[in-house]
């Protein structure tokens, strides 16, 4: 007995003090968890003085008017704020179509973000025209619209091709854009096919009749010359048959077109040719072999009238229709002095 009872003592004793030092861990959490809490406690009583001493002292109001009070519970939130914007902005597009400032705006927005793509590397550093023969590149691309300021990523294509389609030199263009840089347009231009006068103005014409330009520059010189209303729509197919007899087309000046029916011819030394309105190509063909066999262009005569089918009226100038009169006196005073 005394064995165990000194046994269980000294294992009680070896225990006792991690009990002791267990409890007082337990003890210390339990103060600090309290002590958090009042803190805690603390704050939100000061937070909930100050909301209280900030309060404003409510103000009552008379109700809104019925209209008011549904527009309030049925429209949706900020729809005050989405008004008020759109009101000031449509008071600003408003001034600038009123004040004329419209094309300055489009024009200031449209250079800005070809500013910030050209920042980005859509710079258009190089340009590609083929097919240029009578514009030069400058010319081209000014008339598509394409300046120093502008940026592949915001150059409409369409837009820069129907430009340039309007130009009268110009029959089709298409324009690609190489990314990053390049831009490449291909042209067909129209020719310069004859000078066409109408009304005192004198314009440079296609051979389907568009009017290329006035007639400013000495290079179209060398043109055929069509004159009269009408003539510039009918002069590719009068001149490509002219063409076809050379003889006559190599003297000729002008041809112009009469009551938009019929052709006369004027040659080079003032010679008149008033061609039929039909079968002009036999009148033609008719004219030509009397040059050959009776150097008819070369005779002293002014017009030569082939409108009747089935004759040719020669019209002699002054002095020789003169010479013809006196040479017709001088044979009737011969016959008169033969028969005394």
């Amino acid at each position: 007995m005394d064995r165990a009872g000194s046994l269980t003592r000294s294992l009680f004793r070896s225990l006792r003090p991690q009990a002791d030092l267990k409890a007082a861990a337990i003890g210390a959490v339990v103060l600090l968890r309290e002590w958090v809490q009042e803190k805690h406690a603390e704050k939100r009583g000061a937070a909930q003085v100050k909301v209280k001493a900030k309060a404003k002292p409510v103000v009552e109001r008379e109700p809104p008017p019925r209209v008011v009070a549904l527009v309030e519970r049925y429209a949706p939130r900020r729809v005050g704020i989405t008004m008020t914007v759109l009101l000031l902005l449509g008071s600003c597009g408003f001034g600038i179509v009123k004040g004329g400032h419209l094309q300055d705006f489009i024009t200031a927005v449209s250079d800005t973000r070809n500013a910030l793509a050209n920042s980005a590397g859509f710079r258009i550093t190089s340009v590609v025209i083929n097919g240029r023969k009578q514009l030069s590149q400058d010319e081209i691309l000014a008339i598509g619209g394409v300046s120093g300021r502008s940026s592949l990523l915001f150059l409409d294509a369409d837009a820069v091709r129907d430009k340039l389609k309007a130009n009268p030199w110009i029959a089709d263009a298409t324009v690609l854009k190489l990314y990053p840089g390049q831009l490449m347009i291909e042209l067909t231009e129209r020719k310069a096919y004859a000078l066409w006068q109408e009304a005192g103005r004198l314009s440079v014409i296609a051979d389907d009749g568009a009017v290329l330009e006035p007639y400013v520059s000495r290079r179209f010189l060398s043109l055929p010359l069509v004159v009269g209303k009408g003539a510039d729509t009918q002069a590719r197919d009068f001149l490509a048959l002219l063409a076809r007899y050379p003889q006559i087309n190599s003297v000729t000046k002008a041809a112009i077109y009469v009551g938009e029916r019929r052709w006369n011819l004027r040659l080079k030394d003032g010679l008149d040719i008033r061609l039929p309105e039909q079968d002009v190509g036999n009148a033609l063909a008719m004219l030509s072999k009397l040059d050959k066999e009776d150097r008819l262009f070369s005779r002293d005569i002014v017009a030569v009238d082939m409108r009747l089918p089935d004759r040719l009226v020669v019209q002699l100038s002054d002095d020789a229709a003169k010479a013809r009169e006196d040479l017709f006196k001088d044979k009737k005073k011969k016959k008169a002095g033969d028969s005394a």
